[in-house]
């Protein structure tokens, strides 16, 4: 786990880029399906975070934030923020954008990027699926 959270670490300040899933810009969902592909735990096919939601919920553990886990924002019936657990207070995600920031200069003005985030500073906070890790190193 330690050396996926490494992985994970490894994107801090990349750009948030609505409907990004590489690091020229990442929004939340392509940032964690950017994590979890790296160990075979990617679902298949371009995932939202409400998709991701609905896949972990049928196939992932339901825990807390703890190391690995997969925190949730929004409500069962639309998930609007998915972020990568680090600790059990912390997380990794994508945030600060939106629909409109589609270019470098966008995030710059709206701070979006790639962030440690404090779990419990969103109030919509749901929920938190573990995924099953066929490997826990990273395959870059």
């Amino acid at each position: 786990m330690k050396l996926l959270i490494q992985y994970a670490f490894s994107f801090l300040h990349q750009p948030y880029k609505w409907g990004g899933d590489d690091p020229t810009g990442f929004d939340c969902s392509g940032l964690v399906q950017e994590i979890l592909k790296s160990v075979g735990a990617d679902p298949p096919g371009d995932q939202t975070a409400h998709e991701l939601f609905k896949f972990f919920q049928k196939y992932g553990t339901p825990c807390g934030a703890t190391p690995g886990a997969l925190a949730f924002f929004g409500t069962p019936q639309k998930i609007k923020h998915v972020g990568f657990c680090i600790d059990h207070i912390r997380m990794i995600d994508a945030a600060g954008g939106g629909p409109k920031v589609e270019t470098l200069s966008d995030a710059a003005q709206h701070n979006a990027f790639v962030k440690l985030s404090l779990i419990e500073r969103r109030p919509d906070f749901l929920t938190c699926y573990k995924p099953t890790y066929k490997r826990l190193t990273p395959i870059v």
